[in-house]
């Protein structure tokens, strides 16, 4: 995917994959409600309004609302692996997280990031693992 591209749909210029049409879509910020279409190429959303697409499906006025992203978050303090984390929080709106495996990485080093890694690959929601913040624990 090039961005060149996506700009290019976005301005109409070249059809988009997917139009939404007929769409309530929910601002999150302001709580209005706007009657609208959602253009989407390469599972992005690129534009709201009307553009030329090469598949059009009528939502006939349901509710889109943007998924929650938790730009911070130590699943393993749920004592529960990435996936069972998912399936938790998914059904709620999130569509995303960033991963601060501290704790893991503390008590089982590289390995436990190399899990949560690794585990995340299998959960149904975006799933970014960073460098842990404190590792290793500090003593006070």
């Amino acid at each position: 995917m090039e961005i060149s591209h996506l700009i290019k749909v976005a301005r109409g210029e070249e059809p988009a994959e997917l139009l939404l049409k007929n769409a309530r879509v929910v601002n999150v910020f302001s709580g209005e409600i706007e009657e609208t279409s959602i253009a989407i190429t390469h599972s992005r959303v690129v534009g709201l309004g009307d553009y030329p697409a090469q598949r059009v499906m009528d939502l006939r006025g349901a509710h889109v609302c943007p998924g929650f992203i938790d730009a911070h978050v130590h699943i393993e303090s749920a004592m529960v692996p990435p996936y069972e984390f998912a399936r938790a929080v998914v059904p709620h709106g999130t569509t995303s997280v960033i991963i601060d495996p501290h704790e893991i990485a503390n008590v089982f080093g590289v390995e436990g990031i190399r899990y949560m890694i690794e585990a995340a690959k299998y959960t149904p929601f975006s799933c970014y693992v960073m460098v842990p913040s404190c590792v290793p624990a500090t003593h006070l």
